[in-house]
């Protein structure tokens, strides 16, 4: 679509502050207004919107405002059925890439040293110890476990639960999203650990620039999550 203002600025709102475009409020998809609780959010998403499409006329998608897209989402998505976001990030759980180790000797050293220490924070800190299997076939976990990870997801607001709903996919493991959201885990850690595979790999054939490529979209969208998870109050 064409750019149609020249500045965008936050104002203060009923539901806190909204982004307003030459005065008038951006409206997400759904109809709503994209309006945050805290001004640094606010500002944060007028800035992408003062950014996006260059001058007035320019043209522009929502792909140049993701912040605002993950607000959209937590608003007009996540917020009105929480649940079902919830349960579809919690199913991760079941199939946790930390809990499948490689046939390969030294990749599966590799493995468990950088992923047994999280998998031990989730016993401690989140109350599920899950189970560990060799190879690619299912493990099931215990259900006592299963129901720790979904608590840890059922107590986040639909803001978190957007940003952990772009972590948990992209790093293929509810664990690692967890410690991202919680402070516990460098958001780009947790992606090194996240593609120990790929990395041993091309120690062995060399790069795979297309793999690179994708490595480096993922790292964009970690990195935006990462950065609501930050401003969200």
């Amino acid at each position: 679509m064409k750019r149609f203002w020249d500045h965008a600025s936050v104002v203060t709102a009923a539901e806190g502050f909204a982004v307003h475009l030459d005065g008038k409020p951006v409206r997400l998809p759904g109809g709503g207004t994209l309006a945050v609780r805290t001004r640094p959010l606010a500002e944060a998403l007028a800035a992408e919107w003062q950014a996006a499409g260059g001058a007035r006329d320019g043209e522009m998608s929502w792909e140049d405002v993701p912040l605002s897209r993950l607000i959209g989402t937590a608003a007009e998505r996540i917020a009105p059925a929480p649940e079902a976001t919830m349960l579809a990030i919690a199913k991760y759980g079941e199939t946790d890439l930390l809990c499948y180790r490689a046939e390969d000797p030294v990749l599966a050293a590799r493995q468990h040293s950088g992923w047994q220490p999280w998998l031990d924070w989730s016993a401690e800190v989140l109350g599920a110890r899950l189970a560990v299997t060799d190879g690619l076939m299912p493990v099931a976990q215990e259900p006592v476990a299963l129901a720790a990870l979904a608590r840890a997801v059922a107590r986040l607001d639909p803001l978190r639960l957007s940003a952990l709903g772009v972590l948990v996919p992209a790093l293929g493991s509810l664990v690692l999203g967890l410690a991202v959201q919680r402070g516990a885990l460098a958001v780009e850690e947790a992606h090194r650990l996240s593609i120990l595979d790929e990395l041993f790999q091309e120690e062995r054939w060399g790069l795979d620039w297309m793999a690179e490529e994708r490595r480096e979209k993922v790292a964009t969208d970690l990195r935006l999550a990462v950065r609501l998870l930050e401003l969200a109050p």
